[in-house]
């Protein structure tokens, strides 16, 4: 029996959207805590909260091996290649609306999510 072969899509650009507005509130958050300019944006999902996952955002001082690496309106973003089978497709927003203030992600991947928004089920 032959062995099977796993093709891997490559990743690109337009997997993951960050918003100008979602950027520039970044960079205002990564001045006011004097975090290095150097330092990059990770995405990222892991187990947990109401339904089933949760939305990861932090800052790291550079890459694995194993992130995919890419840039957008000027910030560099790092996510996992296991985060990125769940985020793939996914803008990322800001907002300072009435109904609250803080990232927005919108997944075309989950099929479920909790009222606050950082958690969702595929």
């Amino acid at each position: 029996m032959d062995p099977i072969e796993i093709q891997q899509t490559p990743v690109t650009e337009d997997d993951i959207t960050l918003t100008e507005k979602a950027a520039i509130e970044v960079r205002r958050i990564k001045s006011e805590n004097k975090i290095p300019d150097t330092h990059g944006l990770r995405l990222g999902v892991k187990g947990g909260g109401c339904s089933g996952l949760t939305y990861v955002l932090a800052f790291d001082e550079k890459s694995t091996e194993r992130d995919i690496v890419l840039e957008k309106n000027g910030v560099t973003v790092f996510i996992d290649q296991k985060s990125m089978f769940y985020l793939s497709g996914t803008t990322l927003d800001f907002s300072d609306g009435l109904n609250g203030r803080g990232f927005v992600f919108n997944n075309p991947q989950a099929t479920k999510s909790c009222g606050c928004g950082s958690s969702f089920g595929v």
